[in-house]
């Protein structure tokens, strides 16, 4: 079994009076974070880092929806080269082409932005 040292063991217990609405935001952002209301509030309080698990999540679904953008325009030029002139006319092709690249590019700056994001968060938490 791990069992901490003796020194590590927590046994301090530290009461707050607070509103049943702050009660509420407070679980609700210890969950976000995927971590217990106690957790919490000993990481708000010694200045640590809180990681939402929820722009993880969002990081995850950006990623995802690139990938799925990049197969899709990956099909659609396969479609072109498969003859699929005679459904859409040549112009039609292209526009709808050019409009999932566009969309892939807005998601690359974005993945972007919340991995600097995230790495400044990280870098700045390691150095605490």
């Amino acid at each position: 079994m791990n069992k901490k040292p003796a020194e590590k063991v927590r046994k301090v217990r530290i009461e707050s009076y607070i509103t049943k609405e702050e009660y509420e935001k407070v679980v609700s952002l210890a969950q976000q974070c995927g971590i217990s209301v106690s957790e919490l509030i000993r990481r708000l309080a010694l200045g640590q880092e809180l990681n939402s698990k929820v722009d993880k999540e969002a990081f995850l679904d950006l990623l995802k929806v690139n990938a799925d953008l990049g197969r899709l325009g990956g099909l659609f030029k396969l479609a072109l080269t498969e003859n699929v002139r005679k459904v859409a006319s040549h112009r039609e092709l292209r526009r709808i082409l050019h409009e999932i690249e566009e969309r892939q590019e807005e998601l690359r700056q974005l993945i972007k932005l919340v991995e600097k994001a995230v790495l400044k968060r990280s870098l700045k938490g390691s150095s605490a």
